[in-house]
C-alpha cells in the first residue's frame, strides 16, 4: 500500500500533545542517541521501549488516560495512541521525520475502533511502527524491510489502513482521550470509530 505523506522535514514539529521539548522526553530521547548514534538503531531502541516499557492501558487495566507525550512518559502507561505519541516525540527531538498513522479495526464485526501507530521516515521511506505492545496474539517488531504490525487489516472484515500520514494526532483521538474521565468509561462510550 502506497501511502500520502508531505516532505518529511514536515514531521519534525512539536505540539501539545507531541511535546517533545519536555526534559523527560528530551532526556529520554538524548540516552537512547548516545547509546545507538545511527538513526536505524536509535529508532529500534525508542520503538522497543515505548512498546515494552510502557503499558497498554487496556491490557493493564489500568484506568488512567495519558495524551500527551510527557504524561504517557511521567505515567508509564497508554492507549494505543498515547503510546504512539510519545515514540513519535522521542524520535523528533532526535531529527527522526515521525507521523501518527491509523486502521480502522474490529473485534466482532460490527463495532469498528481507530486504531494509533507511527510512520518512521528512514533509508529514504516511510516504514510502519505499531508500539502498542505485545501480548498473547499480538507480536509487533520493528523492521524497515517488511511491516510486523499488531493487526493487519482485514478488508473482509470492513477494516481498512487510513493512506494518510498525519503530522498531527487526529482531532477525534486527542478528543476523546481529552474528554475521557477514565480508561473504563471512554471503553463504554466508543473509542473513535472514525478520523
Amino acid at each position: 500500500m502506497r501511502f500520502q505523506a508531505e516532505l518529511p522535514a514536515r514531521y519534525l514539529d512539536e505540539d501539545e500533545v507531541i511535546d517533545y521539548s519536555h526534559p523527560k522526553v528530551r532526556e529520554l530521547a538524548q540516552k537512547f542517541r548516545a547509546e545507538n548514534r545511527a538513526d536505524l538503531d536509535f529508532a529500534r531502541a525508542a520503538f522497543e521501549h515505548v512498546r515494552d516499557m510502557v503499558t497498554h492501558s487496556w491490557d493493564a487495566q489500568d484506568g488512567r488516560v495519558t495524551l500527551c507525550a510527557s504524561d504517557v512518559l511521567e505515567q508509564g502507561t497508554g492507549l494505543c495512541y498515547a503510546k504512539a505519541h510519545l515514540l513519535t516525540a522521542i524520535l523528533r527531538a532526535e531529527g527522526i521525520p515521525t507521523g501518527l498513522c491509523y486502521q480502522l479495526l474490529t473485534d466482532d464485526d460490527t463495532t469498528f475502533m481507530v486504531h494509533g501507530l507511527v510512520a518512521i521516515h528512514l533509508n529514504g521511506s516511510w516504514h510502519r511502527q505499531d508500539p502498542r505492545g505485545n501480548k498473547p496474539g499480538v507480536d509487533a517488531q520493528f523492521s524497515v524491510n517488511s511491516e510486523q504490525l499488531a493487526w493487519p487489516v482485514d478488508p473482509e472484515r470492513g477494516e481498512r489502513d487510513f493512506e494518510t500520514i498525519y503530522r498531527e494526532p487526529s482531532p477525534a483521538v486527542v478528543a476523546a482521550l481529552r474528554n475521557a474521565s477514565n480508561l473504563f468509561d471512554l471503553y463504554r462510550h466508543g473509542l473513535p470509530a472514525e478520523l
